[in-house]
């Protein structure tokens, strides 16, 4: 028998079959735990939401059915449709910010030195703590009597007097975004990173061999090499932009006069102070289908550009 023979006979003889079904049922078994941890924590609440979305149920009280009602309320509900759109406008104002203080961070502390190191440092400090306490922390830092930004910028004559800065719809949006960026740009500069240090420094050099500048390389070379990294992260910066919570209901408690009213922060109100889980269920499938959408388009365009 010839070895090209003998090698089609083992790779399909009659131990093979049973052999690799055992492999596969002992991967399965593997996989299993994770599976039914997200049936039961993804899967099945996102069914049971779904279906709640169908009653009028305002928790303690019996649950009637009302089929679509809920969904026809929200297209004609203001207050719900003025929070998509300024969760719609936070979206794009945080993750194009993101986007250019991430990209320059990771072009400043990509070659090693001391400076970079340290700058990497202060960057990415802010990330490891919890959006609640950085969120607590800087409700003092800009409270109105006690704040030490209003007292350094009296200090330093740039404020007469100090401001009311999360009671203004302005002042308070600017707030936000200031914090939020400050605190996860060190992740979106180490993403980055990752994927700059992931480029050959053979094309560098031969772009310098040709003359190229800084600015060219990396516009030209940088930016487009960089393009799936960029497309990762702007679908985890536009969906945690429009999942965001924490951040508001610390700091402006959707306030003022609902200026600052995302889209989670009205399902948590119609939920948990109207009591119309309901309704709020019917938000919720709404918010889920509109992230769906976007990541879809988001990774549609990456691949076809790739």
């Amino acid at each position: 028998m010839s070895g090209s023979r003998l090698m089609a006979y083992r790779t399909a003889g009659p131990d093979r079959g049973p052999l690799a079904r055992r492999r596969a049922r002992t991967g399965m078994l593997f996989v299993l735990p994770a599976v039914a941890l997200s049936v039961l924590f993804t899967v099945g609440p996102t069914i049971a939401t779904a279906v709640m979305s169908l009653f009028s149920w305002s928790l303690l009280g019996k649950a009637t059915w009302v089929g679509l009602r809920n969904y026809r309320k929200m297209f004609n509900d203001r207050a719900f449709l003025e929070s998509f759109g300024f969760t719609g406008l936070y979206t794009v104002l945080v993750t194009a910010l993101l986007l250019v203080v991430g990209l320059t961070l990771a072009s400043l502390v990509r070659r090693p030195g001391r400076a970079s190191s340290l700058l990497r440092t202060v960057a990415v400090v802010p990330v490891v703590i919890g959006f609640a306490t950085a969120s607590y922390v800087m409700l003092w830092l800009f409270d109105t009597r006690i704040g030490l930004v209003n007292k350094f910028l009296v200090d330093i004559g740039l404020l007469e007097k100090p401001i009311s800065w999360l009671g203004q719809p302005v002042p308070a949006v600017a707030t936000v975004l200031v914090f939020v960026v400050w605190k996860t740009v060190g992740l979106t500069m180490l993403l980055l990173l990752g994927g700059m240090h992931a480029i050959s420094e053979d094309v560098y050099e031969a772009a310098a061999i040709d003359g190229a500048s800084r600015w060219r390389q990396f516009k030209s070379m940088t930016l487009p090499l960089l393009r799936p990294t960029i497309s990762f992260v702007t679908i985890l910066t536009v969906i945690g932009s429009v999942l965001a919570f924490d951040q508001f209901f610390i700091l402006t408690r959707g306030g003022p006069d609902g200026a600052t009213t995302t889209v989670v922060f009205a399902i948590y109100r119609a939920a948990f102070i109207d009591f119309n889980l309901g309704y709020a269920s019917a938000q919720s499938i709404l918010l889920l289908v509109l992230l769906v959408i976007l990541t879809s388009i988001q990774m549609w365009l990456n691949r076809t550009k790739d």
